[in-house]
């Protein structure tokens, strides 16, 4: 064997071993694509083209130690400890590159969009992860028995590309093609000799909104997104966007309900409306159903995230996530804010926030102490083991109740509490005496949602017994919607939509149903209305009280793009411009893009959503989120 012919072999050694990783890759797509099948609507195969590219950026990024490795120019290549070395390398790379992608497969049920880095902050949250990971194993031991399959296999075609190559070398070809080579591999891992690497904004762009997930891989995702600042300065409008949009509220004391009024907000777990019996005529939730017809209900609702993280910001300080990273987590987490439990202490309110899971989940015991609660009530203050389910914390029909009396027991009015919700979460864990009671769905979904009504009418029951009862306003929302069953709630539109409302047993709040869009953050600046707050607020919703329909709107960001509902319609924003425009109402499975027939609604909420972004980029950067 010549020295040119030596060096050809080892790069065609190379590409062999190189191809089993894409064909991995390409492997772990169709198992994500057809395990989330109603998430992909109009599929053409030249996603899964463009999605072979993204997987060639992605190995040519990780796979730089394995391919410089394999071609140095030095006569080593065919000792037994470098083979040894770089088989191990190979697999180590590949395993991660493999387990990466099957983890979405389930994960983005949830999520709606491939993780990003933010994936390694949420699983160092709290101590949710060590809680969950035997009933992941238990649940998801098919993809597990997968990945084992999938080394396996690639371990056995590794295996075929092994033999010896010996012969007399040339160095000066040999140091050639290693600079020649790896410098093509490094430029496939930028995606091109483009000025700008491919990126997961590259995806965006590739493909319909809801279809980048598809395209993207979550190796891509999570690299590219590794050290990014989580916001960057906008200068959409250079001389200020406070005539665009502006989050300071005007305080006003004029749509005060009553005096010393309590408020109780109860954030219920996963409540998205596809389990709601309004929206979907099913039997799962007969007493929030009730509660609603006796509510100032919102039918057109929003949560303004997909994880529970996100929304307990959104609720209590009006904050939305706009960016990868949730609010809580992000390097934004301790700014200085104006908060509902810190603006109400100015009006004598006591507060406590109570929610069932072990203390430390998701870092809610240290954020809602930032957000200037008095009191935090978890696992640890109910102190019953024997009343906890198999992962989470305490079993909603007992800490909801028990939250009740605490309240009585440890506030004093006017006081502020919310209440999380626990049970109707993966795994869905249901009590044995309650299995045969609850009514069963297409997904153990159901009988945890149907289990979490009957506890929220425990809890309205043993309110009712409460000296506090009827000078109370309920808040009834959901943190977010739970992964869909069908392609309505697949969509991000209906991946979004919740039920929010107001509930007076005292009736002097007017029961109605409300069909202008509202969403989270609107939440805190209505309360500080209707208990009458008469200070400037700041938060990036509107009260209910002094918004009309032609102002709500509502705002979501995910996978690199911006969401804005306003009126009939949502529209998609990439980087720094629209790029899709959809009538939410009529559309509900996003098939017809309307940007091009409606250039000036396009004009006007484009124009509304840079200045929210701007505003609140700026405000965040600059830590300047609380009033003087």
């Amino acid at each position: 064997m010549t020295g040119n012919s030596l060096i050809l072999s080892k790069d065609i050694q190379l590409l062999k071993r190189l191809g089993i990783i894409l064909l991995m890759l390409s492997i772990s797509r169709c198992v994500f694509y057809f395990s989330n099948v109603d998430a992909f609507p109009s599929v053409s195969l030249l996603d899964f083209i463009y999605g072979i590219w993204m997987d060639i950026v992605t190995m040519g990024m990780y796979l730089l130690p394995f391919y410089i490795l394999s071609l140095l120019p030095f006569n080593f290549y065919s000792k037994n400890w470098f083979k040894k070395l770089l088989k191990g390398l190979f697999h180590i790379t590949n395993t991660i590159l493999i387990a990466l992608n099957l983890v979405d497969v389930e994960y983005f049920k949830f999520t709606a969009k491939r993780s990003t880095s933010d994936l390694f902050s949420m699983v160092t949250t709290g101590n949710d992860m060590n809680q969950l990971v035997t009933t992941f194993i238990m649940d998801f031991w098919w993809l597990i028995g997968l990945l084992i399959v999938m080394i396996i296999i690639s371990n056995w075609m590794y295996n075929k590309t092994e033999h010896n190559i010996t012969s007399t070398r040339n160095i000066y070809v040999d140091v050639l093609n290693f600079l020649i080579v790896p410098s093509l591999l490094f430029v496939a891992g930028r995606g091109g000799f483009g000025y700008r690497p491919v990126d997961m904004l590259t995806v965006s762009k590739l493909t319909d909104p809801d279809k980048t997930a598809l395209v993207a891989n979550t190796p891509l995702s999570i690299i590219k997104t590794i050290g990014k600042s989580p916001l960057v300065k906008v200068d959409f409008f250079p001389e200020g966007s406070e005539n665009i949009y502006t989050p300071l509220h005007k305080g006003a004391s004029q749509h005060q309900l009553r005096e010393d009024l309590n408020i109780m907000v109860l954030v219920m777990e996963s409540f998205g409306n596809e389990w709601l019996g309004k929206k979907s005529n099913q039997e799962y939730t007969p007493f929030l159903d009730s509660l609603l017809d006796q509510s100032l209900y919102f039918d057109n609702a929003f949560a303004n995230g997909k994880k529970s993280i996100e929304a307990v910001p959104a609720i209590f300080a009006g904050i939305p996530s706009l960016m990868d990273n949730p609010y809580i987590s992000s390097s934004y987490g301790t700014n200085s804010i104006s908060a509902l439990p810190q603006l109400l202490k100015e009006k004598g309110y006591t507060s406590a926030f109570y929610h069932g899971a072990t203390n430390g989940s998701m870092k809610f015991d240290v954020f809602t102490a930032h957000l200037g609660f008095d009191h935090y009530f978890g696992r640890k203050e109910y102190n019953n083991e024997d009343h906890t389910d198999a992962t989470w914390g305490v079993l909603d029909e007992y800490f909801m109740p028990w939250t009740a009396k605490s309240i009585t027991k440890e506030l004093k009015e006017p006081f502020l509490a919310g209440l999380f919700t626990l049970s109707s979460h993966h795994p869905y864990f249901v009590p044995e005496e309650h299995v045969n009671n609850l009514p069963t769905g297409r997904h153990p979904m159901a009988k945890s949602i149907a289990y979490a009504d009957m506890s929220l009418k425990l809890f309205f029951e043993e309110a009712k017994k409460q000296p506090w009862y009827e000078n109370t306003v309920f808040v009834i929302c959901a943190d977010h919607t739970p992964a869909g069953t069908t392609p309505r709630y697949n969509r991000r539109i209906g991946m979004y939509q919740i039920p929010i409302a107001f509930f007076d047993p005292s009736d002097q709040l007017k029961a109605k149903v409300d069909h202008r869009i509202f969403n989270q953050i609107d939440i805190m600046p209505s309360i500080l209305d209707l208990t009458g707050y008469s200070k400037d607020v700041y938060a990036f919703g509107n009260s209910f009280f002094k918004t009309n329909q032609k102002e709500a709107f509502s705002l979501n960001y995910i996978a690199n793009s911006y969401l804005l509902f306003e009126d009939d319609y949502i529209l998609n924003f990439v980087e720094n411009k629209a790029t899709a425009l959809y009538n939410y109402k009529s559309d509900t499975l996003m098939k017809y893009d309307s940007l091009s027939f409606y250039p000036e609604i396009n004009k006007s909420m484009t124009k509304r959503l840079k200045g929210v972004i701007q505003r609140y980029n700026h405000d965040l950067i600059n830590n300047t989120m609380k009033l003087k």
